[in-house]
């Protein structure tokens, strides 16, 4: 599962935007990815749940709750957790 998400991940003009807001960061394009990926590949497979369409990816080290579509790859939202 982690792999084929880190394969094929993706993201759309908006979801850059909704990811600096909900982080309150305000990365690049470039910087965004590259914490998605190195966050995702960091974190334990066991971190992974699937839920109707979506992949929810925990990692409290950084502290963030990733939401993948797990049709399309495409990062949906970024959430901190609490």
């Amino acid at each position: 599962m982690k792999s084929e998400i880190l394969k094929n991940i993706c993201y759309t003009e908006l979801v850059y935007e909704r990811i600096n807001k909900k982080l309150n960061t305000k990365f690049s394009k470039n910087e965004i990815e590259k914490l998605m990926f190195d966050v995702i590949q960091e974190t334990n497979e066991n971190c992974f749940e699937k839920i109707g369409k979506n992949y929810y990816i925990t990692n409290t080290e950084h502290n963030i709750k990733i939401t993948v579509n797990s049709n399309t790859f495409r990062i949906i939202t970024v959430d901190k957790v609490k």
